[in-house]
């Protein structure tokens, strides 16, 4: 990788700088993730209520439309659910709408069995072309036992956390496929997953080394068979084209023997990859490192509600940077 290739030598080179060319409307965006103003179509009133049940079983009063939009607020702004209850509540007498609004142990409980109108927040619009689909992974905190009690109780037991798993689009930053597993679960796993959550045609894949291996490879080869591979192999991979038909992953690492790793890096357009990991930033500046659910049905329903309020946030205000250039003596 280049900052360990230059880890010594890393105080005397100088930082890159860019300009944000947007810059107005980038701060309007920003100011407008903030604001409370809110808008509630007619076909959202009609639908607050959930519709009557045709099947056996008690009959829900809130539709799943009403149970997102709390969730959404709420994580919006980190609150708690009670908090949250509070401030709907507010914010629907402000606005003069004779709404009920769910309390927080409607919201605990629905929370496990939501639905999204459209799981696939985000997605291109098709003929767009195809996807350049950035993957990494991050670890989220979970409930449990804090650093204080097992200090004071002297158990030393395992920080418990989940494993988010995200598929971004690198021209619109969007995130365009999620997964959270638990924390044992392997990154090339969810591979197939995640592309199955895809329904544009994907024109590149770039993943960090962590994803290589065969599976990977056959995945995105079955989802896409045109779609271009980039994935840095081991250290001690071995080139097998001799021995058959030359692979993606045996013209990488030709392309590492020959050229050196930094420089496969730059042909391949693997530097791309830096934006899927800004965007695992975002989630944890903006939502959180931990998980306020505790079941993990409801902590899908958190991730997923997430995602959709980051790509939201993004359609809102994104920055146009150019890399500024330093003049030479």
């Amino acid at each position: 990788m280049p900052f360990k290739h230059n880890a010594a030598r890393r105080h005397r080179i100088g930082k890159m700088k860019f300009k944000v060319t947007n810059w107005p409307e980038y701060e309007a965006g920003l100011r407008r993730r903030g604001g409370l103003t809110l808008w509630i179509t007619p076909e959202a009133l009609w639908s607050w209520l959930a519709p009557k049940r045709t099947t056996r079983g008690g009959q829900p009063r809130y539709s799943d439309l009403a149970i997102e939009t709390t969730l959404t607020l709420g994580l919006v702004f980190g609150l708690r659910l009670r908090q949250t209850e509070g401030l709907l509540t507010s914010v629907l007498q402000l606005m003069g709408l004779d709404l009920a609004v769910p309390d927080h142990t409607t919201f605990s409980r629905r929370a496990s069995t939501w639905r999204s109108s459209d799981v696939r927040q985000g997605r291109r619009i098709p003929g767009a072309g195809p996807v350049h689909v950035l993957v990494d992974s991050t670890g989220l905190e979970i409930y449990g036992a804090g650093q204080w009690l097992e200090e004071k109780h002297g158990a030393r037991s395992r920080r418990g956390w989940r494993k988010l798993h995200l598929a971004l689009d690198a021209d619109s930053g969007e995130i365009i496929a999620h997964a959270m597993t638990d924390q044992d679960t392997g990154d090339a796993s969810q591979v197939e997953p995640l592309l199955d959550q895809i329904e544009v045609p994907v024109g590149q894949f770039t993943a960090d080394g962590a994803y290589d291996g065969k599976p990977s490879y056959d995945a995105v080869t079955k989802h896409s068979a045109d779609a271009a591979v980039v994935i840095p192999p081991r250290a001690n991979a071995v080139d097998r084209s001799d021995t058959q038909s030359a692979s993606q992953r045996d013209r990488h690492i030709a392309s590492i023997d020959t050229d050196g790793r930094m420089k496969w890096q730059v042909a391949a357009g693997y530097g791309k990859r830096s934006l899927v990991e800004t965007a695992i930033g975002r989630y944890k500046s903006i939502i959180g490192r931990r998980l306020r659910a505790r079941s993990f049905r409801a902590q899908q329903t958190e991730v997923a509600i997430a995602c959709a309020t980051l790509n939201r946030m993004l359609a809102c205000a994104r920055p146009e940077s150019v890399r500024c250039k330093t003049a030479t003596a």
